[in-house]
């Protein structure tokens, strides 16, 4: 029943909203520092931020592991929790300086399970932006939980109150075929109908694309 539920829960969405190309990124690097920015912010925020970075030339890993914390964090500051944020991503750079061969590519081409533990040892790290960089990122078919998720699944009982990010993600892993497209798609199209109809507040259960299922 699950897997039906969410074969055609995809299917509607994708049908409503299109493709939604996700993660906005030119460089697997880009991608990684947007998963950190984007922690409890919108994405127009992590634009602005992105952009800074871009026209001052630091938006790769060689230059922002130099750059002193704070004067990162002046960059970054349109994201907010910009001091933080900065920690984090010195955090980060230097976790794929210290492993693999010191490369972005050298480090995101680590087998799945030694990468996740890597990443989710750096400060300021959790579940779903580490999940969000294997997909994105590495290109591993992994699932990324978030709070848009968790709201969708639960109105349309597939997941309980007290359903851990582990049990929801192995509901997608285990009932779908292990695609990074499809699992890219998938989560950005939660994000959307999260946003648009299965609002925190108001949802608007009758005009959803997934009403009925």
């Amino acid at each position: 029943m699950a897997a039906d539920a969410l074969s055609e829960m995809y299917t509607r969405l994708m049908d409503h909203f299109g493709p939604q190309s996700w993660w906005p990124g030119e460089t697997p690097f880009e991608v990684m520092v947007g998963a950190i920015l984007t922690q409890n912010t919108n994405w127009g925020n992590v634009e602005k931020a992105m952009q800074r970075l871009k026209d001052a030339g630091l938006l790769s890993l060689e230059k922002m592991v130099e750059l002193p914390s704070g004067l990162l964090a002046e960059y970054i500051r349109p994201a907010g929790y910009y001091n933080i944020k900065a920690t984090r991503l010195l955090n980060l750079c230097r976790c794929i300086v210290t492993h693999g061969d010191g490369t972005v590519a050298g480090f995101l081409a680590q087998p799945l399970t030694q990468l996740r533990a890597q990443l989710l040892s750096v400060k300021g790290i959790g579940q779903e932006t580490a999940d969000s960089i294997l997909l994105y990122a590495a290109q591993f078919p992994v699932f990324v939980v978030d709070t848009y998720t968790y709201r969708v699944l639960s109105r349309h009982n597939l997941v309980g109150e007290t359903t851990s990010y582990e049990e929801m993600q192995a509901l997608f892993m285990d009932n779908l075929n292990a695609d990074v497209k499809v699992f890219n798609e998938y989560h950005a199209l939660l994000v959307q109908v999260g946003k648009q109809y299965c609002r925190k507040k108001n949802p608007a259960c009758s005009s959803c694309p997934l009403y009925g299922i």
